[in-house]
């Protein structure tokens, strides 16, 4: 059905710009979040009986009374600065295209995000994690799993080499140097890097292409029920799954495993610098969080142990 909204300048100029997404090849997460996003902007622009303002029209203090709107119906910080990147976004593409000669939104102040310390399992909870998974293939198996090699493989890349999910599902068998050991990840925006990875997860993955079936056409290494490329979302289920049977925790997700990955090497002498090459973070300032991780674990110890701290 054709609407008020999906024919004004607004809606079209969306409708242009997640497209230009899909064709740079944007990852389906990010896709779907600014889609989502930018359909709640429209929405904002629209009330009842009202068509959206032109696009020359929404200037900065249009669009601040949009913020204003969003903490006032208590977002937090995290959520609406994500939509914010959404609309400069929009607007920069607006710009490249000429429909517009300045991105307004870059005049909207981004609300600062609480520094938040992320939870991350000791290395003991974490090997006893990956070990539990490791026991579906020696005859202990508790849980009858259809894929217990990938599964394992699966836990091996994310907590010994630190992959992001999308990362994970987005790896091809080429991308594997079985000599050097190196694996090609395509990370954010594009970007590719070598991460290592050492001789568990070599075990692993000789393992799971000794059983992978799939179509001689089908390059992705992680694969589904059906056979095609594993997607993101199974592979958090698959990491729910394992942590809630194995250690009662089900809030454990992918990311939790890469946190782990940087806060055990960091712990252990890791350079951070080299941390930050390994997570593929474009700033040393994303990596240095997990240097605030190790300072609270240092804080309880000290706590606990030292004498000076006992009240």
């Amino acid at each position: 059905m054709v609407t008020a909204q999906s024919t004004s300048e607004l809606g079209a100029a969306i409708g242009r710009y997640v497209a230009e997404l899909e064709r740079e090849n944007a990852s389906p997460h990010t896709i779907r979040n600014y889609a989502s996003d930018l359909a709640q902007l429209l929405e904002y622009f629209s009330p009842p009986g009202a068509s959206p303002p032109p696009l020359d029209a929404i200037k900065a203090p249009v669009l601040r009374e949009w913020l204003t709107n969003l903490f006032d119906r208590g977002l937090d910080a995290i959520s609406i600065r994500r939509k914010l990147a959404a609309v400069r976004s929009l607007f920069q593409f607006l710009v490249r295209e000429r429909t517009l000669e300045i991105n307004v939104a870059r005049q909207l102040r981004t609300p600062r995000a609480p520094k938040r310390v992320p939870q991350v399992p000791t290395a003991e909870q974490t090997n006893a994690l990956v070990e539990g998974v490791a026991a579906e293939l020696s005859g202990e198996s508790r849980f009858e799993r259809p894929h217990p090699e990938r599964d394992l493989l699966l836990f091996e890349l994310l907590y010994g080499c630190g992959l992001r999910a999308s990362e994970l599902v987005g790896l091809d068998l080429d991308d594997f140097d079985p000599r050097e050991r190196w694996i090609r990840v395509r990370g954010k925006g594009r970007k590719e890097r070598q991460v290592p990875y050492g001789a568990k997860a070599a075990a692993a993955l000789e393992k799971y292409l000794a059983v992978r079936s799939a179509q001689p056409a089908e390059k992705a290494l992680l694969l589904g029920q059906r056979g095609a490329r594993l997607a993101a979302r199974r592979a958090q289920e698959i990491v729910k799954f394992y942590s809630r049977m194995i250690s009662g925790d089900a809030s454990l997700h992918p990311h939790s495993l890469r946190h782990a990955f940087a806060t055990h090497l960091l712990q252990d002498g890791a350079d951070l610098r080299a941390i930050q090459e390994l997570l593929g973070h474009a700033r040393l300032a994303t990596t240095q969080k997990y240097t605030q991780v190790s300072l609270a674990d240092l804080m309880s110890v000290y706590d606990k142990a030292h004498p000076k701290a006992r009240k």
